[in-house]
């Protein structure tokens, strides 16, 4: 039977595997990171339940694209994570929407245009990631488990 395989021995690096091995393409790739944060809002001028202070488990996916470096990576999870944590979610998370977020009617189109653009212009700032092409493609925001609001890079970015 095959399948299951103890490994015996690590691969290591210039002895099985060399530096020049690491980057095996020189293609786009994309990686998506997923978040969620709890939050209360209202909507403003709208007739029906959300006029109401009410709360959603919001869950944000941010998809990143670039081209890798001589590892192979192109951006670390760990980074991206950092990104959110440290930039939006301290503006989002257990918090009403309507006095964190700038003046707006916080519907999940508006929040969803923020986040790409706080995330965008963060991308921007590091030349490691510029030199390597990366840039935030979209940024999808579901309110529910099956409604989402998404901002992609073609209908942000004029280049």
């Amino acid at each position: 039977m095959t399948g299951f395989k103890i490994v015996e021995k690590l691969q290591k690096i210039n002895e099985d595997i060399h530096k020049e091995q690491l980057k095996y393409h020189h293609k786009r790739v994309l990686v998506s990171k997923e978040f969620t944060f709890d939050a209360a809002h209202h909507l403003h001028c709208y007739e029906g339940k959300c006029k109401n202070l009410h709360g959603h488990t919001y869950k944000a996916i941010f998809g990143i694209s670039g081209y890798t470096d001589d590892t192979g990576l192109m951006i670390d999870f760990g980074e991206i994570k950092q990104i959110w944590k440290n930039e939006i979610e301290i503006h989002l998370d257990h918090r009403y929407l309507n006095d964190t977020l700038p003046l707006m009617n916080t519907t999940a189109e508006n929040i969803v245009v923020w986040m790409y653009e706080m995330m965008s212009e963060y991308l921007k700032k590091d030349l490691k990631w510029t030199e390597a092409g990366v840039r935030l493609e979209f940024v999808r925001l579901f309110e529910t488990p099956t409604s989402y609001a998404e901002a992609r890079r073609e209908w942000m970015e004029v280049e």
